[in-house]
């Protein structure tokens, strides 16, 4: 089966990102982004100036990917310094109503 698409119809191009812009959703340097795109971690595209950009819907799974992996340490570090995490809230006030 073929798709056809009248003229001025095509589907818009996805965004590409900037890397300041991926910087900013990871909330790192955007010489890291860069590193990461040598690396072949994060896939990109060059403009016709040689410039990088970044594919947003990549740039969002690999955000996801990152996030899922961080979660675990980040309330591992959490409960080593004292800090009270949300999950331990939520413990409480269930602990609280099931007294």
């Amino acid at each position: 089966m073929t798709t056809a698409h009248t003229p001025g119809t095509e589907p818009a191009a996805e965004r590409l990102l900037k890397p300041h812009e991926v910087a900013e959703l990871f909330r790192v340097d955007p010489k890291t982004v860069t590193r990461w795109s040598a690396a072949g971690r994060l896939n990109f595209v060059l403009t016709p100036g040689g410039h990088h950009r970044f594919r947003e819907s990549e740039v969002q799974q690999l955000l996801k990917s990152q996030r899922a992996e961080t979660t675990p340490i980040s309330q591992r570090r959490a409960r080593e310094s004292g800090a009270v995490t949300v999950a331990d809230i939520e413990k409480m006030v269930a602990d609280a109503d099931g007294s």
